[in-house]
């Protein structure tokens, strides 16, 4: 232990370095990451905010919930069978204000349901994003394929799809738009055991979410740039680890000598890993959470602590695992050897 705290005394320039590698790229991770979770809330915050449950939609529609049409009747038998359950349709589309001016909104109905707004005939309730806009309740909206008005009743909390406000509007004025009797999706709480349902397939909330194209591709190459720091980051470690051990061969070579065991070796270059990684996450860290606070409204930014904490534990794993993978020459050592390599 007290061989590390010297070393790193000595060379405070290379540790610093290092350090500050580190504290960029844990950094840089933790912001992707924000912005990761973030846009999955802006883009399917009406599904992550449901319990967990299970999705129907038609075997014909190849996982599109746009092409799923379910039958009436076999609508009907499902939702006699699970008294929770509620048949839903999601469409995108444009609302028209007074002005003229166009808003992209997600049009969602459902049946009776406690899980989704139901509201009147000619009613509309919008996601809250829409009343910082400077929309209020009684104003109006027409859409070029309803030939009524609708009425803004109220607004609900993080409610969005596909990165646009949700618009919950009743199941006969979705369908006179839309030109459709049928609904496109049944959703069933409860995680104990989905039902099966000729006719049907059935998918988690997490598999109906990898069925949204625009979701998946989104994720997965942010997913990808992250895990790829991270892998960065191990490799800054076993790379600077290795070359530090190549320049200390013949220190080593006199350690060994005089009796220090090769498990105490390595909890030196553990030591001065972990202290390193650990001082670099930690402003990390705070500088992330300090910019999960002050970030601005409009910017789709979500970074929990707890996927802090694990990324971070990550980060420490994947540490270990680099500073231990270019340690195994000093297993190999030969105190005799090493000290003439020194000398050289």
């Amino acid at each position: 232990m007290n061989i590390a705290w010297k070393e790193m005394k000595k060379n405070k320039a290379r540790f610093l370095i290092l350090g500050s590698i580190v504290f960029l790229v844990s950094f840089l991770t933790f912001i992707i990451s924000g912005l990761a979770n973030g846009l999955s809330q802006d883009n399917a915050a009406l599904i992550k905010k449901l319990p967990d449950g299970t999705f129907y939609m038609t075997k014909e529609a190849d996982k599109n919930y746009n092409l799923s049409r379910i039958n009436h009747r076999v609508q009907e038998k499902v939702l006699n069978k699970q008294k929770n359950a509620a048949a839903i349709s999601i469409q995108m589309g444009f609302l028209n204000d007074s002005e003229g001016k166009q808003r992209s909104v997600a049009f969602v109905t459902s049946t009776d349901s406690m899980l989704f707004k139901n509201v009147k005939k000619g009613e509309i309730i919008l996601d809250k994003s829409m009343k910082e806009e400077g929309i209020k309740i009684g104003d109006t909206f027409t859409n070029n394929q309803y030939n009524g008005k609708f009425v803004v009743k109220g607004f609900v909390d993080n409610q969005k799809f596909s990165h646009a406000p949700v618009a919950f509007i009743n199941m006969e004025d979705y369908k006179e738009m839309y030109r459709v009797n049928d609904m496109q999706l049944i959703f069933i709480p409860g995680g104990d055991g989905a039902p099966s349902f000729a006719g049907l397939q059935a998918f988690s909330n997490n598999q109906f979410l990898s069925t949204i194209s625009s979701y998946k591709a989104e994720q997965m190459s942010l997913n990808m740039i992250i895990w790829f720091l991270v892998v960065i980051s191990g490799m800054l470690f076993a790379i600077f680890f290795y070359m530090m051990n190549v320049q200390k061969i013949g220190l080593y070579g006199i350690l060994k000598a005089i009796g220090v065991k090769t498990s105490a070796l390595f909890k030196m270059m553990w030591t001065q890993m972990v202290f390193i990684t650990a001082i670099s996450l930690s402003l990390s860290v705070a500088l992330s959470q300090i910019f999960n606070i002050a970030a601005p409204k409009g910017l789709p930014f979500h970074l929990p602590l707890v996927t802090t904490v694990q990324l971070s534990v990550i980060f420490l794993l994947i540490g270990f695992i680099g500073a231990t993978l270019s340690g195994i020459q000093i297993k190999k050592v030969e105190p005799l050897q090493a000290i003439q390599q020194g000398e050289v």
